[in-house]
C-alpha cells in the first residue's frame, strides 16, 4: 500500500534535474547550492494555512513535506555525496497528529538523494559542508530568515580560519539558473499541465451551466472549487475571480456577494493546481445565456485579438509579439465601435503609438505559467545589447515554453464612450505551449466562441427544466 505523499514522479525526473544543476555549477567553478522549501504559515492561533511547498525546491526534489532543505555540493569528490536532503525525522507521536513522514532514510530512498539528515542537525552539518568550498549559490536576499542562517553558517566556518579552513569566497544568485531550467517544460510537466487544463475546463463548463440571473458570485465559485477537488486537483492555483456586471471591470476582483442580473456578463478567471502545476483560464459569458448586441460586438473583438495573439505565438517569435498582435486588433475595434473617437486619430498606428487603448486594456497579453501561475523566468533577453532607449530585447520563444494568452477590454462609464458599452468587462484566456511552428492550447475543452457558449448554457437550462418536469 502506498504511503501518503509518496512521490508520483519517477525518481529519475528529480535526479536528472539535480544533475543538470550540479553540472552547471561545476562549469562555473563548483561550490554548494542551498534550496529551502517554504515555511509553514500560521493562519490564526492554532490553525495554519494549508501547506504548499516551495516551487524551486519541489522542482528539484519532488518532496512536499515542510521543514526541509536541499543541498547540492558541486565540489564533492566522486565518492562523496553531492545531493543531500535535510528533513523532519520520523516521529510516531507527531505522525498520529499530523500524518506520515518519510524521515531522512525513507526520503533518501524514495527520492534518490545521495544522503539525508534530520533537519535538527542542519546547524551542525552546514558549516562542515561549506568548509573549503569556492562558492555558495542560493536565492540571495529572498528570505531574511535564510540570509541570517547562511551568515551564521559562514561565521562558523570563518571561526576555523586559524586551522586553515576557508569559507566560500563568493556568493551567487542561484535563481537565474533555475528559472531558465523551469521555463522550458519537459514531457512530464506538460502531461500534468494538460490534465490541469482539462480539469479547469470542466469547472468552467460547470459554472456556465449553473449560471442564471439571480445566482451569487460565490455560488459560481463553489461550482469551480467543487470540480477542482472532484477531479483530483489539490485546489485553486490562485484566488478565483468571479465578477458579475461592472465588477468585471476590476481586474483582480475576488468572488463576492454580488448577484448576477439579467443583462450582466460574468467574467470568471479561475483554474486549478494539480500536482504542483498551475492552469489559468478566463471566460466571459452572459448571465441570461444570450449576449446582447453590444456585448457580442466587444466579445468578438476580444476573441479576434486572442486569435491574432495565438497566431503570433511560435518558436522564434518574441514574448512581445502576441501582445503587439492583440493590441492592434483591440485598438482597431475600439476605433470601429467609437469607444475611441476616430476623429482624434488618423490610423490605428496612431492609437497604438499614443497608447489611447490603455484606459480600456491596461495589462499585458500573457505571462509564463508552470509551477506558479505567474511562473518564473525573464521576459527580456538577459545580457543582450540594449536598444537606443536602454531597453533589453524581448525574450525569444522556444519550444516547450508555456504562457497564457489573455487579451481583454474593460469599458467603464465615461462621457466620451457610447453608453451601450458601459460596464462591460471581457477577458478570454487560454494556456499555450510553444511549438516549432505555432502553439498548443491546453485549455480549449471549454467553449470560447460566443455561439458555442450560448449553446452550452441553453442546453444546460433545457436539461434542468426537463429534469424538473420528469
Amino acid at each position: 500500500m502506498n504511503q501518503p505523499n509518496e512521490p508520483t514522479l519517477a525518481v529519475d525526473v528529480y535526479r536528472k534535474r539535480r544533475e543538470r544543476v550540479l553540472a552547471a555549477l561545476r562549469t562555473a567553478g563548483g561550490g554548494v547550492a542551498i534550496v529551502p522549501t517554504a515555511p509553514e504559515v500560521m493562519r490564526n492561533r492554532d490553525a495554519d494555512y494549508p501547506y504548499r511547498h516551495d516551487s524551486y525546491f519541489y522542482y528539484l526534489t519532488g518532496f512536499t513535506e515542510p521543514e526541509a532543505l536541499l543541498v547540492l555540493d558541486a565540489s564533492a569528490g566522486p565518492d562523496e555525496a553531492s545531493s543531500l536532503l535535510f528533513c523532519r525525522a520520523k516521529n510516531s507521536e507527531r505522525e498520529i497528529w499530523e500524518g506520515f513522514r518519510f524521515g531522512p532514510e525513507g526520503a533518501r530512498e524514495a527520492f534518490g538523494f545521495d544522503a539525508a539528515f534530520p533537519v535538527d542537525e542542519i546547524e551542525s552539518q552546514m558549516p562542515s559542508i561549506l568548509s573549503d568550498k569556492p562558492a555558495l549559490h542560493y536565492a540571495l536576499g529572498s528570505s531574511a530568515e535564510l540570509d541570517a542562517k547562511v551568515r551564521g553558517w559562514l561565521d562558523a566556518v570563518r571561526a576555523k580560519a586559524r586551522s586553515g579552513i576557508a569559507a566560500p569566497a563568493v556568493a551567487r544568485d542561484l535563481l537565474p539558473l533555475l528559472d531558465d531550467m523551469r521555463l522550458v517544460k519537459d514531457a512530464h510537466e506538460l502531461s500534468i499541465m494538460r490534465r490541469a487544463g482539462q480539469i479547469s475546463a470542466i469547472a468552467h463548463r460547470r459554472a456556465m451551466a449553473a449560471c442564471r440571473p439571480g445566482v451569487h458570485e460565490y455560488e459560481l465559485e463553489a461550482e469551480l472549487l467543487y470540480t477542482f477537488r472532484k477531479y483530483g486537483a489539490q485546489g485553486p492555483a490562485y484566488g478565483s475571480i468571479v465578477a458579475a456586471g461592472a465588477n468585471a471591470c476590476v481586474l483582480h476582483y475576488p468572488a463576492g456577494n454580488a448577484i448576477a442580473r439579467d443583462g450582466d456578463l460574468i467574467l470568471i478567471d479561475a483554474a486549478c493546481e494539480l500536482d504542483g502545476y498551475a492552469s489559468d483560464i478566463t471566460r466571459t459569458f452572459p448571465a441570461s445565456g444570450r449576449f446582447t448586441p453590444a456585448q457580442r460586438e466587444l466579445y468578438d473583438i476580444v476573441l479576434a485579438a486572442q486569435q491574432a495573439a495565438i497566431d503570433a505565438t511560435r518558436a522564434g517569435a518574441t514574448f512581445d509579439d502576441p501582445h503587439h498582435a492583440a493590441v492592434r486588433v483591440l485598438s482597431q475595434g475600439l476605433l470601429d465601435t467609437g469607444i475611441i473617437e476616430s476623429g482624434l486619430f488618423s490610423s490605428v498606428d496612431d492609437v497604438i503609438a499614443e497608447r489611447a487603448y490603455a484606459p480600456f486594456y491596461m495589462h499585458r497579453t500573457g505571462h509564463w505559467i508552470g509551477m506558479d501561475v505567474h511562473d518564473c523566468g525573464d521576459y527580456k533577453e538577459r545580457g543582450a545589447p540594449r536598444d537606443a532607449q536602454g531597453a533589453l530585447p524581448a525574450r525569444t520563444l522556444q519550444p516547450s515554453m508555456a504562457l497564457t494568452i489573455e487579451p481583454g477590454l474593460y469599458i467603464r462609464p465615461a462621457n466620451n464612450v457610447p453608453e451601450q458599452y458601459w460596464n462591460i468587462g471581457i477577458r478570454i484566456e487560454d494556456d499555450a505551449v510553444v511549438t516549432p511552428d505555432g502553439c498548443e492550447l491546453l485549455t480549449r475543452d471549454v467553449p470560447v466562441k460566443a455561439d458555442e457558449i450560448e449553446a452550452l448554457m441553453q442546453q444546460a437550462r433545457a436539461a434542468a427544466a426537463a429534469a424538473q418536469t420528469a
